[in-house]
């Protein structure tokens, strides 16, 4: 059996589903999750005040399937 766990941008989330479905997985898990790494965040303005946004919103997704009938999976970049 094999696991593919994936920290995406959420807008991604159809085009991941969609990739794993063709390859055979029916099921996965979807949780909303915050992250920073390259980006480092970024800055905004709300009520005249300046502050950093650190964390950027990601989808968390996990799957599992069966090895004896799994290719290689291709995600879309």
């Amino acid at each position: 059996m094999k696991k593919i766990e994936a920290i995406i941008k959420p807008f991604k989330l159809e085009d991941v589903k969609e990739a794993l479905s063709s390859l055979g997985v029916q099921g996965m898990t979807v949780s909303e999750v915050k992250g920073f790494g390259r980006q480092k965040g970024h800055t905004e303005i709300y009520r005249g005040s300046e502050y950093t946004v650190d964390f950027c919103p990601r989808s968390k997704s996990k799957s599992f399937w069966r090895t004896a009938k799994s290719p290689q999976p291709s995600m879309p970049s």
